[in-house]
C-alpha cells in the first residue's frame, strides 16, 4: 500500500546514520540481526510494506559497507556526509531530498526496532485525517519518532542543528500535534 492522502504523497525516511557510527569497530549498528534479520533490511521491509517505494534511507559515515545490506529493497539512498554534526544532519539531509510534491514525511530511526509495519500503517491512517498535525509516537510520557512531520514543519526540520533532533519539534508547546499509543517506539538496539 501506497502512504498517499487525497492524490498528495507522504514520503518515509528512515534515519541510519549518527554518531555511533564512527565507534563501531566490529559490527556496525544497523545490521546486527534481530530476530535473526539484519536490523536494516528489517526496518525498511516495514517502511516499505506501508509507503511501497516511497522511502528514503539516510546513511552516514559506514554507506559503503552498508549499501550491498539493502538487496533490491525498493528505497532512494541518501547519504549524509555531516553526519558526525549529530542528529540534525541526517534529518536535514533527508528532507532536502524529498519530492516538491511532498506534503508529509515520516521519520522513523531506523534503530526503533520494535515499530512495526502496522505501527507505522497507524502513524498514516492518523495523519491522513488530520494532515496538518504532526502524529507521533506516543510513549513513555511524551511524543517520540516515528513522527509524521507536515510540509509546512520542513523549515523548521531544515533549521535543526548539531545533536538537536525532531524531538524538540515534538516538544515545542505551539506544536499541533496528535500522539499514537506506541509502546514499541521505545524498543531499539542500543
Amino acid at each position: 500500500m501506497r502512504a498517499y492522502m487525497n492524490g498528495t504523497e507522504l514520503q518515509f525516511i528512515v534515519l541510519a546514520a549518527d554518531a555511533r557510527e564512527a565507534a563501531a569497530t566490529t559490527t556496525p549498528w544497523q545490521i546486527v540481526p534481530v530476530n535473526g534479520v539484519p536490523l536494516l533490511p528489517l526496518m525498511l521491509s516495514r517502511a516499505t510494506a506501508v509507503a511501497g517505494h516511497a522511502v528514503t534511507l539516510v546513511l552516514g559515515a559506514n554507506a559503503r559497507e552498508l549499501a550491498p545490506a539493502l538487496g533490491r529493497l525498493p528505497v532512494a539512498l541518501v547519504v549524509d556526509r555531516n553526519w558526525e554534526e549529530g542528529a540534525a544532519a541526517p534529518i536535514r539531509a533527508g528532507v532536502l531530498a524529498l519530492a516538491g510534491s511532498c506534503s508529509g514525511a515520516l521519520l522513523l530511526h531506523a534503530a526503533q526496532s520494535g515499530v512495526t509495519s502496522a505501527d507505522l500503517q497507524r502513524l498514516v491512517d492518523l495523519w491522513r485525517r488530520n494532515p496538518r498535525a504532526i502524529v507521533a509516537a506516543q510513549c513513555g510520557g511524551g511524543h517520540e519518532l516515528p513522527a509524521i512531520f507536515p510540509r509546512s514543519e520542513f523549515p523548521a526540520l531544515l533549521r535543526l542543528s548539531g545533536s538537536q533532533g525532531a524531538r524538540i519539534l515534538l516538544r515545542s508547546p505551539n506544536a499541533t500535534l496528535t500522539g499514537v499509543p506506541m509502546p514499541s517506539a521505545l524498543v531499539g538496539v542500543p
